[in-house]
């Protein structure tokens, strides 16, 4: 029977919202308005290259906010709010569909492009909270205050709120009124705005994830995952237990359960399965971590307690 988690979790992205904070937060105030790159199409002949080159150094990671999000529960509810036509936010369809983003189509009805998201957003919000009792976490990524009242409102409703939002373009009021609060750049597998603004900066081709650790296995655990899974394969699953681990490493405990580890690596990708990879137990997987994670089961009765290694 796949696992269930008792806490439910619904995400709502003030799509334009998030990808304005973050361009003008690497670029420059205002630099997103001035380099007019909601509608510059990097493939035009005429495209400027430094404004495509800007666009994708501040490309946002979608990953890492739905895996932080899934830290908190079983999302249930994932939406992002944005004008798509919006070649600035075309260039995230895949990204968001291929992670089962609903994409909420909000056309700008004023001159100044403002598309009426924060509104849409705080009914669905609003009628999600009323129609699923069991909805238990709200996480809301935006900065903007006028989410304020919404945040609100939904701690009066009983419902525990996350907020996720853009150092320097989120609002201290809108923080103070989350249960959480979030800096983007603070997630697992974010390169930092101060790395990225570096003196050197050699690389825009794609947004950073999460970085992983080198896997180092013994002779016989080495030759069965060869032959079960690619190293592209092998890498990946390493870089989602190290995101996993550093997720978990929230609720302030050094040793976490093998348990609740392997259910927040499905959380973050529910195609994740051992055998895949040539493990037929969880734990045979951890061991072959072993320069990653340090592992701790004082008997066999016991269970698994692992961290990271430092």
């Amino acid at each position: 029977m796949a696992e269930q988690s008792e806490d439910r979790v619904g995400v709502y992205l003030d799509f334009d919202n998030i990808v304005i904070s973050r361009y003008n937060q690497l670029h420059g105030p205002n630099q997103f308005a001035k380099d007019k790159a909601r509608h510059h199409t990097s493939g035009h002949a005429k495209a400027d290259p430094a404004v495509t080159a800007r666009i994708q150094l501040a490309m946002i990671d979608i990953g890492a906010v739905l895996d932080y999000a899934s830290s908190f529960g079983a999302i249930v509810i994932s939406r992002a709010y944005a004008d798509w036509s919006a070649a600035v936010n075309a260039r995230y369809q895949r990204q968001l569909t291929d992670r089962a983003v609903d994409l909420i189509q909000l056309f700008p009805t004023v001159a100044s492009l403002k598309n009426g998201a924060d509104i849409r957003l705080a009914i669905d919000v609003m009628e999600d909270s009323f129609r699923l009792a069991d909805l238990s976490h709200i996480v809301i990524v935006a900065g903007d205050s006028d989410y304020i009242p919404l945040a609100q409102r939904c701690k009066r409703l009983g419902r525990y709120v996350i907020g996720i939002g853009v150092s320097g373009a989120t609002s201290t009021s809108l923080a103070a009124a989350c249960h959480e609060f979030a800096d983007y750049d603070s997630l697992p597998g974010i390169v930092s705005a101060a790395q990225l603004t570096a003196p050197v900066l050699e690389s825009t081709d794609a947004p950073a994830a999460a970085p992983s650790a080198a896997v180092v296995t013994t002779p016989t655990v080495q030759s069965l995952e060869t032959q079960a899974a690619s190293p592209a394969a092998r890498k990946a699953a390493t870089a989602l237990l190290v995101r996993a681990m550093d997720l978990l490493a929230k609720n302030d405990q050094d040793w976490q359960h093998a348990s609740t580890l392997k259910q927040q690596m499905k959380r973050m990708d529910p195609s994740f399965q051992e055998r895949t990879l040539g493990f037929r137990q969880f734990s045979d997987f951890l061991r072959s971590r072993h320069t990653v994670v340090e592992l701790d089961k004082k008997t066999p009765s016991s269970p698994i307690l692992l961290r990271l290694r430092p």
